[in-house]
């Protein structure tokens, strides 16, 4: 897996450029990317999370369009409209701006809950329909989303069912004192830095990566692991709802990006626990008891890791 190993090295490059967050939220963006998935950036306003979206998008190449979300925009905002025209006497379709390659859908729990359901589609079938029209999206299509966990006036809280259609959620978190130091130093000129980027991949080259990752060998322990990790989840107290199936084949191809990111053609026990609080949390539903305890899903997920037996590492390869 050297080829999608060094592929990666390309872009975390790159995007280190502009970004000076952990490689750590850099490589997760790339396993969703490389599962055809699409994530959700959850954070206080900012420490990067449209610098990010951005300079993925200027680093895979291909086309980006950018949704700013308030609570007067309407799906046909961002699926598109028919507008009529006079010289033809008919209506022409004019495409949102869904059509793309990459999508950052911008302070996303600012859309209202009708706006936010015009995404579901696109997310899960990689097709918008519009007044009876259905249209292919372009292949591929990754679809970044950013929110705020601190506001609530003016906000709509994304729905279970849609928090289940993101591959995984990160949150970047505060720099480091060097990283912030590195932020500064960058900003010295009014140029932005991200319209100076070069494109370092294309997106016939992501296909193709994404194709590489469906090689990697996951061992029948693992596999084993990976549904037991998720069986815990349904069977704890402290939960409403647990991981779906859709979750733990989230976990499983997760996994099998991680590993290819990290240069291996099978997957081991450790590509499983870390990839795997960014893929399960936004899948669980704590019970509100537990919440205003101050319980958190990520503290949740962690003491799950512990309940589940670990397979041998000879048993990966």
């Amino acid at each position: 897996m050297n080829n999608v190993s060094e592929w990666a090295q390309r872009i975390r490059d790159n995007v280190r450029t502009v970004f000076f967050g952990s490689e750590d939220t850099i490589d997760k963006l790339l396993v969703a990317l490389l599962c055809r998935g699409h994530v959700l950036i959850e954070d206080v306003p900012g420490v990067g999370k449209t610098v990010l979206a951005r300079a993925m998008s200027a680093t895979i190449g291909g086309e980006f369009r950018q949704i700013q979300c308030t609570p007067d925009l309407l799906p046909a905002d961002v699926l598109g409209v028919s507008v009529f025209n006079p010289q033809t006497s008919d209506f022409d379709f004019r495409p949102g701006p869904v059509i793309t390659n990459t999508l950052l859908v911008d302070e996303i729990s600012r859309a209202t809950p009708r706006t936010q359901s015009a995404l579901l589609e696109a997310m899960a079938e990689g097709q918008v329909s519009v007044e009876g029209r259905t249209t292919v999206l372009p292949d591929p299509f990754f679809m970044i989303a950013t929110e705020s966990p601190v506001e609530s006036e003016g906000t709509f809280p994304l729905p279970e069912v849609q928090k289940d259609r993101f591959f995984l959620s990160l949150s970047i978190g505060y720099p480091e004192l060097s990283d912030e130091r590195e932020v500064m130093k960058s900003r010295k000129t009014k140029a932005d830095p991200i319209s100076e980027m070069k494109t370092v991949t294309e997106p016939e080259e992501v296909k193709k990566m994404q194709e590489a990752v469906f090689g990697i060998h996951v061992s029948e322990p693992l596999r084993a692991y990976i549904l037991q990790l998720v069986r815990v989840t349904r069977e704890d107290d402290r939960l409403m709802i647990g991981v779906s199936p859709r979750g733990s084949l989230a976990l499983y191809k997760g996994s099998q990006a991680l590993a290819a990111i990290r240069g291996r053609d099978y997957v081991t026990p450790e590509d499983v626990q870390d990839i795997m609080v960014s893929v399960l949390r936004k899948r669980i539903l704590l019970k509100s008891e537990q919440s205003s305890r101050g319980l958190t899903e990520d503290e949740v997920i962690e003491d799950i890791k512990t309940k589940a037996t670990v397979p041998p590492m000879q048993d990966a390869v």
